[in-house]
């Protein structure tokens, strides 16, 4: 005999619908087979918690079940209150039980096949189920979101709200822009929510997989005679970086580990010139370019 469907979803007896239907949220999300790929067992734990949430969350199923238990009602030796019983003297030898669900369900395919008699199927208002006290499943819905950019990188809470319903969603570190999370039994009417991510731009990094990447601003001096210069990191904190003598424009100096989900921080240098130099400024640069000769473009691709 199956668990009391009440202890499934571990609430008490005298539990409200919303409390009922919250238990089910909670383990659907939890033994969901797109979070437990390959487990049986969590295959069979999602299927008995949908088993116990198709009666409860029925007013007339769970009455019936609140009286009855499993076994449901008992029928006397004609049409009981629970069921039918077609036996004895005129039908089927010895009797046979039928649920009052699947009689329906018989009858209506009976009078659709005679060519309708009125309407019959829907009269019994089973036309379109797939059986017996089955429901359909909730239609899983899609939705869209902007994240900020250190959310995806570093994980945390956003609040989003879906129709009527206001979520608070985990987003994992790392995820990317165009991602789609599955949020099990999160969308209105208990049904799946696919949940689009899309990524807000940062005013100082951008990514690269799972690497960050950050232009630093260098003046001429710095990256001639080499610097030791703070640089940010995108959890907030600030790291002296040394800057090696000779650093040339375009040069990408590793921070191990500052990155995403284990990825890497990389400081771009970029050298800036001033604009403007007086006469004796003039003079030190001219006397340093004749004492320090360079051949920058030998050997680019269209010298």
């Amino acid at each position: 005999m199956p668990r009391d469907y009440y202890e499934v979803l571990g609430v008490q007896k005298g539990a409200s619908d919303d409390e009922i239907k919250k238990a089910y949220r909670k383990l659907a999300r939890e033994y969901h087979p797109d979070r437990n790929p390959g487990d049986k067992q969590a295959e069979a734990r999602f299927k008995e918690v949908q088993d116990a949430y198709d009666v409860l969350s029925d007013k007339a199923k769970r009455a019936q079940y609140d009286q009855f238990g499993f076994a449901g009602p008992q029928p006397g030796p004609g049409a009981g209150p629970g069921g039918f019983h077609w036996g004895g003297g005129g039908g089927f030898p010895g009797g046979v039980e039928i649920n009052p669900e699947d009689a329906q369900e018989i009858f209506s395919r009976i009078f659709d096949g005679l060519g309708g008699m009125g309407g019959t199927a829907e009269a019994f208002g089973r036309r379109g189920r797939r059986g017996p006290g089955r429901r359909p499943a909730p239609e899983a819905v899609s939705s869209e979101v902007t994240i900020p950019f250190e959310t995806a990188a570093l994980g945390g809470t956003v609040t989003l709200q879906v129709g009527s319903h206001t979520l608070d969603v985990r987003v994992p570190a790392g995820v990317n822009e165009g991602q789609t999370m599955r949020l099990a039994g999160q969308a209105p009417g208990g049904g799946d929510l696919l949940l689009k991510l899309h990524v807000a731009p940062h005013a100082h990094f951008r990514r690269e997989g799972k690497d960050l990447i950050l232009t630093l601003p260098l003046a001429v001096s710095e990256a001639i005679l080499g610097a030791k210069v703070d640089v940010p990191t995108l959890s907030g904190e600030k790291l002296t970086m040394k800057i090696p003598a000779g650093t040339s424009s375009g040069a990408r100096l590793r921070l191990r580990g500052k990155g995403v989900a284990g990825g890497d921080l990389f400081v771009e240098v970029k050298i800036v010139v001033p604009h403007d130099l007086d006469a004796r400024s003039r003079e030190l640069i001219e006397e340093f370019a004749r004492l320090n000769p360079q051949a920058p473009r030998t050997g680019a691709p269209w010298s």
